[in-house]
């Protein structure tokens, strides 16, 4: 089973979900916006595996390790392939952004101009723009004898030049494009014209911020020869080692790690063709970067930024707008005014972005708010700006309620924002812990204890994502409020080993990792053989967001050789190879890629049609399993259950839109309906139908 032919490389894998991604931008089916976001998406999600997965790989090439993946693949063999895939994918984006985007935005009135397409007009609006806002902001820094070389920060834009002095010696300077103004310079906007449907068009127009600095370099540099102006971009180490046995404090040393974490090694560098050797050997010697680090672009480089392009009003070039609404039993009049009598009645179950995020901050305000509430725990991850969810346990606090919150530090790219609501959390006398010493607390629950006549109640949310409006509206996330007592002690006992040093064990119906998750899915995998073996027919379907663990792989592909169907929907990652000849042939691999981010993690096991189903915080993978402090809570109500089954997973599974279909070799092949079969996109089915909000 340790078989290297039934595995996918982990880093091939998540670079093959970016050409999904990317498959996105390139479908003229979706809004010309929308498909600017999604090249904005990639671009954002290469720059993150550079400085995680690729810095990662380096560190072990460095260190000496030669052992192979699960694949078989050494760190130097992986390194290779990624350069290769990288590369290829980069150049395809550029192309796509010349060839189909940018003169697709045109026709919409839309124009991100070169410097020397400007008009007249547009020139004088651009030297305007330079005079009064870049200018006063720049900061050539010269490279000579007298003066070290410029650090150049992480995923900076930056502005190579070669001058020549009087005496003849040519001479490197560095200009940072500041990333306090914006990328794209707004030349101003006019009428386009009245359309035949009575609108009245703008026509917008932009110049690369870039490109502007470049026409007037000459102006930093007075009485010197510009020989050479060329754009070059920097992505560095990005990853975060923390020894945290010894440290003495948590939060400080990570705001170190923060600090330090600017000054990472550089792991990739991104030149024009156009570069010269001069100025290319300038940037490889000091910023220490091999020549197989370097990728050749053709200009813009950096294309996160082309996201700003989406904040255009053009409602025409976007996905049609909806409106997430409040399943009935959270509803004032069906509640009768009490959401904790909304709760007792029955779990209510919350799909988001289809039913809105707001019955979440809702139920903390209540309990803010609730003269019997006494205390309220929970559990924070990334929480965003401006965060409701907060703005609710401060409330508590005022109130003179028990609050004690788990901010988990070590999330990583949220670290400095998490830092600051713990400290603004602890200002207000709220009790906050940072997270347990070698483990990232990555569940996500709420627990609310009520006064209720002469006894307490429990109430508990518990999700699959973030308590964090912004992600909720833009990725797919399941919610479960419940009063469930065994849940409710359960959680009680988790929180006491979180903020102090209970080491219970024996958790009645929440899988808790790295205590019991790990073992009890084995298990549940293991009864559906033998289920199957009885007559009684296995079936799993797991939807998660990535599936890297070797024993589960091999579990799975254990039951699948057993006789048991595997449907699994996984979004990125996935290391298992289906559709092997009497291996993994009963085994289906189905990727969703859509106007959501697919976030919502459910484990269903058909159990001889007693079904059991899970929903939770964690992906197959080891870290989730051995490293975080994860959750999988279970769905009792036989409504929900057939919910989740028929209106959920089904409808996933049914998806010959959005849906791409794994292959052997680890590629996917893009779904699309038979003949006299009706399109389904199972995100615009979720939101046209609406199941939760009709009360469920």
């Amino acid at each position: 089973m340790a078989n290297p032919r039934l595995f996918v490389n982990r880093e091939l894998s998540l670079l093959e979900f970016q050409r999904r991604v990317f498959d996105e931008c390139r479908d003229p089916a979706n809004p010309l916006l929308e498909r600017v976001r999604f090249l904005s998406i990639v671009a954002s999600n290469l720059d993150e595996f550079f400085m995680i997965r690729v810095a990662g790989l380096k560190q072990q090439i460095a260190a000496g390790v030669t052992e192979s993946s699960a694949d078989g693949l050494t760190p130097t063999e992986q390194l290779a392939a990624i350069h290769r895939e990288t590369l290829t994918l980069s150049r395809a984006m550029t192309d796509c952004l010349h060839s189909e985007i940018l003169p697709q935005l045109r026709m919409a009135g839309i124009h991100v101009l070169d410097y020397p397409q400007l008009n007249e007009r547009q020139l004088a609006a651009a030297r305007k723009y330079f005079d009064e806002m870049v200018f006063p902001v720049l900061t050539p820094l010269a490279f000579d004898p007298g003066r070290p070389f410029p650090h150049i920060s992480n995923l900076s834009l930056n502005l190579g030049v070669l001058i020549e002095g009087s005496e003849g010696a040519q001479r490197f300077a560095r200009i940072k494009v500041p990333d306090t103004l914006p990328r794209l310079v707004p030349l101003g906007r006019s009428s386009g014209g009245l359309k035949k449907d009575g609108t009245v068009p703008y026509q917008h127009s932009f110049v690369w911020l870039e490109q502007l600095i470049k026409a007037s370099v000459d102006r930093l540099f007075p009485g010197m020869k510009v020989l050479e102006v060329e754009p070059f971009h920097v992505t560095r180490d990005a990853e975060m080692l923390l020894q945290e046995m010894e440290a003495a404090d948590l939060l400080e040393s990570i705001e170190k790690g923060v600090r330090q974490r600017r000054f990472g090694s550089v792991v990739r560098l991104i030149v024009t063709p156009g570069i010269s050797g001069a100025l290319r050997d300038v940037l490889l010697e000091n910023l220490e970067v091999h020549p197989l680090d370097v990728l050749e672009l053709e200009q813009p480089l950096g294309l996160s930024s082309v996201a700003s392009l989406t904040s255009i009003e053009r409602h025409d070039l976007r996905f049609p707008a909806f409106l997430p609404t409040t399943p009935a039993r959270l509803s004032r009049k069906d509640a009768g005014g009490n959401i904790f009598a909304a709760i007792r009645r029955n779990d209510i179950l919350l799909h988001h972005p289809f039913d809105a995020f707001s019955s979440v901050v809702e139920f903390l305000r209540a309990a803010a708010r609730d003269p019997d509430v006494l205390a309220i725990k929970q559990t924070l991850y990334r929480v965003g700006s401006n965060s409701p969810v907060v703005e609710a346990l401060l409330e508590a606090s005022e109130n003179g309620k028990q609050v004690a919150v788990l901010v988990e530090l070590k999330a990583r790219f949220d670290e400095e924002s998490n830092i600051g609501w713990a400290r603004a959390l602890e200002a207000q006398g709220v009790h906050v812990i940072y997270g347990l010493l070698g483990y990232k607390t990555h569940s996500k629950i709420a627990l609310v204890v009520r006064r209720e006549g002469e006894r307490l109640s429990r109430y508990v949310h518990l999700a699959t994502g973030n308590y964090n409006p912004v992600t909720a509206s833009l990725y797919t996330d399941l919610g479960l409020l419940t009063c469930d007592p065994d849940i409710g002690e359960d959680t009680t006992h988790l929180f006491n080993h979180l903020t102090g040093y209970s080491r219970r064990r024996d958790y009645r119906k929440l899988l808790v990792a790295p205590i019991n998750m790990r073992e009890r899915l084995l298990e549940l995998v293991e009864r559906e053989v033998a289920n199957h073996e009885a007559g009684r027919g296995g079936h799993i379907v797991f939807k998660i967001n990535a599936l890297v663990d070797r024993a589960m792989i091999q579990a799975l592909i254990r039951a699948a050789q057993a006789g048991v169907r595997v449907d699994l929907l996984v979004r990125g990652i996935c290391c298992l190879r289906p559709g092997i000849p009497d291996v993994s042939d009963r085994i289906s691999v189905t990727s969703i890629v859509g106007r959501f981010l697919e976030h919502s993690r459910i484990f269903w096991f058909k159990n001889g049609g007693a079904e059991e189903v899970y929903l939770g915080s964690a992906d197959l993978m080891p870290r989730n399993l051995d490293r975080r402090v994860e959750v999988l809570f279970p769905i009792r109500d036989p409504t929900l259950v057939r919910h989740l089954r028929d209106e959920v997973l089904e409808t996933y599974l049914r998806d010959n839109v959005r849906a791409r279909r794994m292959r052997a070799d680890g590629s996917f092949e893009r779904l699309a309906p038979r003949k006299g079969e009706a399109p389904l996109d199972s995100q615009a089915a979720l939101i046209a139908t609406g199941a939760l909000r009709r009360g469920v």
